[in-house]
This record gives C-alpha cells, sequence and structure tokens, in this order.
C-alpha cells in the first residue's frame, strides 16, 4: 500500500508552504487530492510528481494561466495528449529563447568585467 503524505510533509519534500499547495487545490492545478477521514489532505507519489512538474514550471516562467490549462487538459484524459504537447513545445520555445538572451547578457558583462579589470591595472600603475 502507498504511503500518503500530509499537506506539511510534501510542503516539505516540494519546497513549497502549506499556503502555495491550498491555493494550488483552490485554483485547480491540484484537483484530485483525496481527503482521509478526518478531512485531512492525502497526498500520493503520483500528486507530489504533479507538483514536481507545476513547480518545474514556474521556474521556466510559465505563466498560471497556461499551468491551468495543461492542468485541465490532463483531467479531460488521453485525447487531450496533441494540445498538452504544443503548450509544452511553445513554451521551450520561449525559454530557448529567453536562455539564448540571458546568455548574450552574460557575455556583455564577462566583456564589461575584463573592461574594468584592465582599467584598473592602468589605474594601480599610474598611481
Amino acid at each position: 500500500m502507498e504511503k500518503l503524505l500530509t499537506i506539511r510533509q510534501v510542503a516539505n519534500a516540494t519546497g513549497l508552504s502549506v499556503h502555495t499547495l491550498r491555493y494550488y487545490e483552490n485554483i485547480g492545478l491540484l484537483s484530485s487530492i483525496h481527503r482521509n477521514k478526518n478531512g485531512y489532505r492525502c497526498y500520493t507519489t503520483d500528486d507530489i510528481a504533479w507538483i514536481d512538474f507545476l513547480t518545474r514550471l514556474k521556474a521556466t516562467g510559465m505563466p498560471i494561466s497556461a499551468m491551468l490549462e495543461i492542468a485541465e487538459l490532463k483531467r479531460q484524459g488521453d485525447s487531450t495528449l496533441t494540445k498538452r504537447r504544443i503548450i509544452l513545445e511553445e513554451h521551450y520555445v520561449a525559454v530557448e529563447q529567453h536562455i539564448m538572451e540571458m546568455q548574450n547578457h552574460l557575455q556583455l558583462l564577462a566583456k564589461k568585467i575584463v573592461i574594468y579589470k584592465e582599467m584598473e591595472k592602468n589605474h594601480e600603475s599610474t598611481q
């Protein structure tokens, strides 16, 4: 039998707050969280995997509205696999573009650091 986790255990395991987990449930990102006979939330390993996926989507800058769309499509079943894949592919391209932009910014910073180091050397040698 699978061990079920409390909301506090899931918060500790995922790094999300209890408040965030409740919020995700309230808005529909988490929809299948079962409750025990006392009404406490009981999370499964599948729930944790879904929360991990949502956390990664958020970390890559996906808006909650797109995450909600994926969650709703997932609830509708396998007939929505293509739609979900397309959303993820579009997001993948956006993340790739952002990474390229950040790499360009990083290169500019590296060049500026080299320039400042050279300027420091020149300034120290003239004193």
